[in-house]
């Protein structure tokens, strides 16, 4: 049987979804594609180069014929830490951002917060996350993933987008979910013996009962204090696809579809 694909960041904050991939009980079961960038891995699984992704939730409704695995989500329920608008001027004086262009999901999101939320007109470009370069020629820049965590904010006016989002709609934010190709000829069915199945829920409990192990790992990879990344994975991002991310995942939805930044949304098709 060929194993499939599957495709995720290297960002720390879809580590606990994919150690049972590299490491633990499910890295045997598929051939594991790692990227920093989640748009990246939005690209692989639409180019029907992955099977199944960790995409940017906009990205599932731009790529026709996914299914979403439930249970399982990179969110947030307060705070993020790791996507944020750094600027130069306070938010209701930004007019020029610069988007990560590793960033899709977010790219929208900011677009959402500072025109619907703050009503004001901004113009927008992409650009490599390099935060120098992006506020040279723009008051703010978008930044998300690892980077973010390395921002010095003694500076500038730093915003997280988890919490913007929060103060306006009262709900959480859902960043990224597992897509699944429904054409995938590779994918594990039904009758696949369990030593074999793809379990992305599975994945979750395991891997998100490891942060300690993988916020040692990540500690020693990006120079920052193991308590601070431990408390990141386990207080900061929300690994549950529940009823409360839903409505928000759904609110999200609606309103880039509202901003015209999206056609009108379609609502999740979940695995099986």
């Amino acid at each position: 049987m060929t194993k499939p694909y599957i495709a995720a960041s290297s960002y720390l904050n879809a580590a606990p979804l994919c150690y049972s991939f590299i490491f633990g009980e499910q890295r045997n079961r598929c051939t594991f594609l790692s990227d920093a960038a989640p748009a990246r891995c939005a690209e692989l699984l639409a180019e029907g180069r992955a099977d199944a992704a960790l995409i940017p939730v906009i990205e599932y409704q731009r790529i026709p014929g996914l299914d979403v695995a439930p249970g399982a989500c990179v969110a947030s329920k307060k705070t993020v830490r790791s996507v944020l608008l750094a600027s130069r001027v306070p938010i209701t004086k930004i007019r020029s951002v610069a988007l990560d262009s590793s960033s899709r999901t977010s790219a929208a999101l900011i677009q959402i917060i500072l025109g619907r939320f703050h009503r004001i007109s901004v113009s927008y470009q992409t650009s490599a996350p390099r935060l120098g370069q992006m506020l040279e020629s723009n008051d703010a820049a978008l930044i998300i993933g690892d980077p973010a965590m390395l921002i010095d904010r003694s500076a500038l006016y730093v915003y997280d987008l988890a919490e913007e989002w929060r103060r306006h709609t009262g709900l959480p934010f859902v960043f990224a979910f597992w897509a699944i190709r429904a054409d995938s000829s590779t994918w594990p069915g039904r009758d696949t013996p369990n030593e074999q199945r793809i379990d992305f829920l599975k994945a979750k409990l395991e891997g998100t009962a490891h942060a300690s192990e993988l916020a040692n790992i990540y500690a020693a990879r990006l120079g920052l204090p193991r308590e601070d990344l431990f408390s990141y994975l386990t207080e900061n991002i929300s690994y549950d696809l529940d009823r409360e991310s839903l409505e928000g995942l759904r609110l999200y939805y609606q309103l880039a579809s509202e901003c015209g930044l999206i056609e009108a949304p379609r609502d999740i098709a979940f695995l099986g």
